[in-house]
């Protein structure tokens, strides 16, 4: 099921806080109701009502991505590709392909990281690590407005962007930026604030296909080794 390249290997901890951090971003932004403010529905701009309109309706989603991690100096520090598989509200499924090939289910109550070279299974709490992402935001986007500075920056390579800029000094990301076309997400960027940058490309984006419920199930191999509390 898995279809990615690897070409650089992170530490596993920093990778799957980013594998964390870019899922939870994106199933946001596809999955959530984005029922705007009234006193900003009045005049959207091209981006802001591209993303309404594919968030309207759409209940689940099929996309393979390709993702590049940027340090500070500008180096790629690691580079991935896979599958992302999204059902509405709470079910998510990333599939890192190439020689390092990882797995992140979400559950409804659990996210399982599965190392399959480390043989490694880490579980989170599913609401615990939501708790105080940008999920939590984009589901109320009254709070989206009063945590993030959010503007239209115009287009570059026939993508509409959106920027999100948080308004705490204690926010895990710096600046967050949303590509659109065609009334579909294209494109995410997340910028922290040591200057690591992700940015993720999503390709062949199909919107409510049948999606097996297996693939938002995931039991632990007998052989890996399990760190952190089940949520039963």
């Amino acid at each position: 099921m898995v279809s990615g390249k690897s070409w650089r290997r992170r530490p596993q901890g920093i990778k799957a806080s980013i594998m964390i951090r870019s899922f939870l971003l994106f199933s946001a932004t596809c999955l959530c109701c984005l029922a705007w403010p009234a006193d900003t529905q009045a005049q959207p701009g091209p981006a802001r009502t591209q993303l309404e309109h594919f968030s309207d309706g759409l209940e689940t989603l099929h996309a393979f991505f390709e993702q590049q991690v940027i340090s500070s100096d500008g180096a790629v520090a690691d580079g991935s590709a896979g599958q992302v598989w999204l059902r509405r509200p709470r079910l998510f499924r990333w599939e890192y392909g190439g020689d390092f090939p990882e797995v992140v289910v979400a559950d409804g109550k659990n996210i399982w990281i599965y190392d399959e070279m480390l043989e490694q299974v880490t579980v989170k709490n599913q609401a615990a690590t939501a708790l105080n992402s940008p999920l939590t935001l984009l589901t109320d986007l009254g709070r989206l407005d009063e945590q993030f500075e959010v503007r239209e920056v115009g287009d570059a390579e026939g993508l509409q962007l959106l920027e999100l800029r948080s308004r705490s000094t204690e926010s895990e990301f710096e600046r967050i930026l949303l590509g659109l076309r065609d009334d579909s997400l294209q494109m995410m960027v997340m910028e922290d604030a040591f200057g690591l940058r992700t940015e993720v490309q999503f390709l062949e984006v199909r919107r409510n296909p049948e999606l097996d419920s297996d693939l938002f199930t995931f039991q632990p191999p007998e052989s890996a080794d399990v760190i952190g509390e089940i949520q039963r």
